[in-house]
């Protein structure tokens, strides 16, 4: 029996299946998402959404949809369900429905009339390929099954609107046709495991509505091209392979990739097997190197969001060969001690104070693992080495150091940490000085390069370096603790002390190694607790304050203002159960599994399966931004494997 599991009345309820979505993508940089009853509501919904050069390249809709009917005794069924304008739903196919399970792939079982059809669909491993298989489990008599596919062929960005210039012709292949609607574009192959006839009947459908684009304050009006369909006849117990590529494929081994790809996936019954699939879903492999998608469906790459999802996504999987592989990605970016903020864009721009500093904290746990000192040192000292001095140097003019050896980070108009949210053209959170995390890493940073260079051998750096070790350490208690307050300023500047309440102090708390002493951790640690916890992470920031914000709601502007004055984030409280557990040891244990054991379930109350890039900051903390976001389901497994270790 699936873990993931949705019965017809839960289906049927447009209220509930529409606000439930699926994603599944791979390491081709592909993905294939709709929601739970197959209406697509935003503009990054597709059936086949891929780059269409390289894999990291802009990602293109190829196959919006594909509309399934059912023709028996002379009566037509329409599976399919499309939302127009006004909110008016035609097809209405999700009253046909009778289950969706999850299990390796998604598997959604109809009954129409007398007959009982099976579709599963399944995104290919490393092609830009989608194959749905559909099986008629039982009937009276032969039906037949028509298929009509919605063509986007547009940016995930944009919309399509109906215009003169699309192709219409297609060209015949094995067992199906190739069409391309426009130039520089790819042709998309669409082709049945057997024989199949198509009609064509080239057509525009107007005016479909994107309600979750609408809501969001975005054009939400599409126009999609359909070029006919497809029809073949199914007897009682026969299945089809439908296929649609990039590429195109022999129909004779439909079956066998469906059949070996399906086999491959991991089986989902249980919370933790789901996050560990969910993980998977964020490595992608190019001729470049491996790399992490920071979510889905809009972002790509972001590289702090990478070094800080590493640890959870391949550590805590035990797939050190992966997390070797993006950091070797990585470190052919590292340009005078700093990373571009993303590794894929042809200008580089390099706005993350902290991404280096990241880098080696992403480290120090490979290290946990690896535990060859002479030889780890060998390998990554020199990149250590250049981000440490470039910090002391000031590479970057607004990076550098102050007198007193902490970090400071500012540049007008321009946000450099993780609280990067922009509204015309103003940061929401400015943050420049010196920030709290950005120190704490820093420190953290130095304490391990001497660590790691004592066990090496390598006296030069130790001696350069320990003696800044304790500057910084005394440097990081007299600027950001004050005992009034208890707890940590969250960022100074020019002596002004900024003690609004955010989560950027639980990183302080949570490094391997800190200057705070013990008391100070836990009296840092209980207003966090009482001031920023919930269920679902970590507030940005205090409710008592004047500037928070409960919920991520409204036009794009309003949003953002929201996104780090109130909204809670999960990829912190991978750093709130480390601090805990430090803290409180074994005997916090139990707490931090209660804690953890609340985001069961939220893997199925927005996108099946995964975590959402953010949450409301008030109950009941409804989803929010990216529908699935890597450091997110990195931080609970992350978290999730402390709890069980120290159980063990």
């Amino acid at each position: 029996m699936s873990y993931l599991k949705f019965d017809k009345e839960k289906l049927i309820n447009l209220e509930y299946s529409l606000n439930k979505e699926i994603l599944r993508a791979n390491k081709a940089g592909a993905w294939l998402s709709t929601t739970l009853c197959g209406c697509n509501t935003r503009k990054y919904h597709g059936l086949l959404v891929c780059p269409v050069a390289e894999p990291g390249s802009d990602k293109f809709v190829l196959l919006s949809s594909l509309d399934e009917t059912v023709l028996e005794n002379g009566s037509q069924f329409n599976l399919a369900v499309r939302r127009y304008q006004g909110g008016v739903f035609v097809p209405k196919g999700h009253k046909y429905m009778q289950q969706l399970e999850f299990n390796r792939i998604p598997e959604i079982t109809y009954r129409v009339g007398g007959a009982v059809l099976t579709k599963e669909m399944l995104l290919v491993d490393d092609a830009r390929q989608v194959i749905i298989k559909y099986t008629l489990e039982d009937c009276t008599l032969p039906v037949k099954l028509r298929l009509k596919p919605f063509f986007a062929f547009r940016n995930i960005h944009q919309l399509s609107k109906a215009n003169m210039f699309v192709n219409r012709r297609f060209t015949k292949v094995s067992n199906g046709i190739a069409m391309r609607l426009y130039e520089n574009l790819p042709h998309l192959f669409m082709q049945f495991s057997r024989k199949t006839e198509f009609v064509p009947v080239p057509d525009w459908y107007y005016n479909i509505e994107y309600i979750k684009e609408k809501n969001r304050g975005y054009e939400c009006l599409e126009d999609l091209f359909v070029p006919g369909y497809f029809e073949v006849t199914l007897k009682k117990g026969e299945s089809i392979w439908f296929s649609a590529s990039t590429e195109e494929v022999n129909p004779a081994d439909l079956r066998k990739i469906f059949t070996t790809e399906k086999n491959s996936r991991p089986v989902r019954s249980s919370f933790l097997e789901s996050l560990d699939h969910a993980a998977s879903q964020f490595v992608m492999r190019t001729t470049a190197g491996t790399d992490i998608i920071a979510g889905f469906p809009w972002y790509d790459s972001i590289t702090r969001h990478t070094f800080v999802s590493l640890p959870g996504l391949c550590l805590s999987l035990n797939d050190s060969a992966t997390f070797s592989e993006v950091i070797d990605t990585y470190l052919k970016k590292l340009k005078n001690g700093f990373f571009p903020d993303q590794i894929n864009r042809k200008i580089p721009v390099y706005q993350s104070a902290d991404a280096p500093l990241w880098f080696i904290w992403a480290l120090s746990k490979y290290y946990k693992k690896h535990d060859k000192p002479k030889e780890f040192w060998a390998k990554y000292g020199n990149a250590i080495t250049e981000i440490l001095q470039a910090y002391k140097s000031s590479e970057l003019k607004y990076v550098g150091t102050t007198r007193e050896g902490l970090v400071y980070a500012q540049l007008e108009r321009t946000p450099l940490t993780w609280m990067n949210s922009v509204v015309d053209g103003c940061p929401v959170v400015q943050r420049d000085g010196m920030p709290v995390e950005i120190n704490a890493l820093w420190y953290n940073a130095i304490a391990f390069a001497v660590e790691l260079s004592v066990a090496a051998g390598d006296n030069a750096f130790t001696g350069t370096w320990k003696a800044t070790l304790k500057k910084v350490g005394d440097a990081f208690v007299k600027t950001f603790w004050n005992p009034g307050h208890n707890h940590l300023a969250d960022v100074v500047k020019d002596g002004r002390d900024d003690w609004s309440v955010r989560p950027n102090m639980v990183i302080a708390l949570a490094m391997e190694h800190s200057p705070l002493s013990a008391g100070q951790q836990k009296s840092v640690l209980d207003v966090i607790t009482k001031d920023l916890l919930t269920q679902r992470g970590l507030r940005t920031l205090a409710p008592e304050h004047i500037r928070f914000k409960s919920s991520v709601e409204g036009n794009p502007a309003e949003r953002e203002v929201a996104v780090h004055q109130g909204a809670v984030w999960p990829w912190l409280i991978q750093f709130y159960v480390e601090a805990y557990l430090k803290i409180y040891r074994k005997s916090g244990v139990q707490a931090m599994k209660n804690l953890l054991a609340g985001f069961e379930d939220d893997i199925t109350e927005h996108c099946i399966g995964t975590l959402s890039e953010m949450y409301n900051g008030t109950p009941p903390h409804k989803a929010k931004g990216a529908i699935s976001q890597a450091w997110s389901v990195a931080a609970v497994v992350y978290a999730n494997h402390l709890v069980q270790n120290y159980r063990e």
